[in-house]
């Protein structure tokens, strides 16, 4: 090639970079929030994956945030749902008309991405692979990459997945654990669990309802969670204020919540967090075994924020624990580095039949 050509060949993809710029973009599709990353510009939503509809008018009137805000306060005419259940798509309508308002958001009302990567649980099946990419086809995407979330996690942790060595990722989303060794580009052995941040939630509920004859929402109980929940006694944890329904009286009220009631609360699903990653370590290979021993355990996701959650389990595996830098990002920063290198990832993404 010419000078000349050379010149001329660069002016024309600088043009169409300009009049069609290159949108690459990585999603973290979870049961409470989606997160998308567009490259090179890192996170640019994090909204949780709510949807309100109005019967009416056969639409959806908001979606993330917004649409949060109206969970337990909507008239008959309208729905608020949660699509995503169990990390998976519950309702595919409802997922697609959300994905499509939030790259929106993210690359412009009239610009579609051109490539996605897109982060799923551990496991899923072949159906479950085609559904999240007919979702993602609704927005005109031209490509789709599939990659498993205890992949995208260790990424987003800083780890390499391509070496040799073994790493334990511990992934608390908002409806599923996922326990997993990963080596060589793979997931040697690993577990997922129904039992994450939701169930967390349902804990508390369920325990005001029974033991103290109170009735709280989702919102409510996710902020006692947040607040108050600790799976080991923490210092500074003060006795919390909670407003909801006397189911004696049937009337409106605050109760107080002590940190011990809160524990007592969420540890049934607490403990099926731990017997999950004792469950993977039985079944470890020795080689990696002692690899976990220098590298420990790394913990992502909404609920390694959990007071008290890293040094149990430090505890009961007697291994190091580490809880990833911004935890609640990290699988969509994976997913964000993957998005930057397709290429040099490639056997990292699932394929399906």
């Amino acid at each position: 090639m010419s000078t000349l050509d050379a010149c001329w060949q660069q002016s024309h993809d600088t043009m169409l970079s300009y009049f069609f710029p290159r949108i690459d973009i990585g999603i973290d599709l979870g049961t409470a929030n989606t997160l998308i990353f567009v490259r090179g510009k890192g996170v640019l939503l994090n909204e949780p994956s709510i949807v309100t509809f109005d019967h009416v008018q056969r639409d959806i009137i908001a979606v993330g945030a917004e649409s949060r805000a109206m969970m337990g306060k909507v008239h008959p005419e309208l729905s608020t749902i949660r699509p995503i259940r169990d990390g998976v798509i519950a309702d595919f309508d409802m997922t697609a008309g959300m994905l499509k308002r939030f790259i929106t958001r993210v690359v412009g009302l009239h610009k579609v991405p051109r490539h996605v990567v897109i982060s799923l649980p551990n496991g899923v099946t072949d159906v479950e692979k085609r559904a999240v990419c007919a979702a993602i086809a609704e927005t005109h995407a031209r490509k789709v990459f599939l990659l498993s979330q205890p992949i995208a996690a260790a990424i987003g942790a800083g780890l390499d997945v391509k070496e040799s060595s073994g790493h334990m990722v511990v992934d608390i989303g908002g409806g599923t654990t996922q326990v997993a060794v990963i080596s060589n580009s793979g997931i040697v052995v690993g577990e997922t669990i129904k039992v994450a941040g939701d169930e967390l939630t349902e804990c508390v509920i369920r325990y005001l309802k029974t033991q103290r004859r109170f009735l709280v929402g989702d919102r409510t109980g996710e902020e006692i969670k947040c607040v108050a929940g600790s799976v080991m006694p923490v210092d500074d944890i003060d006795t919390y204020s909670a407003r909801g329904r006397d189911l004696t009286l049937g009337k409106p009220r605050a109760i107080e919540l002590t940190p011990e009631e809160v524990r007592l609360a969420i540890e049934p699903a607490a403990s099926s967090i731990l017997k999950s990653i004792m469950n993977v370590l039985e079944v470890t290979p020795a080689e990696l075994t002692s690899d976990l021993i220098v590298r420990g355990i790394h913990l992502t996701g909404g609920g390694a924020l959990l007071k008290g959650l890293a040094q149990r389990i430090s505890e009961e595996t007697g291994l190091d624990v580490h809880v990833t830098e911004d935890p609640l990002s990290a699988v969509a920063r994976g997913t964000g580095k993957v998005i930057e290198d397709v290429k040099g990832y490639n056997k990292l993404f699932l394929r399906w039949s």
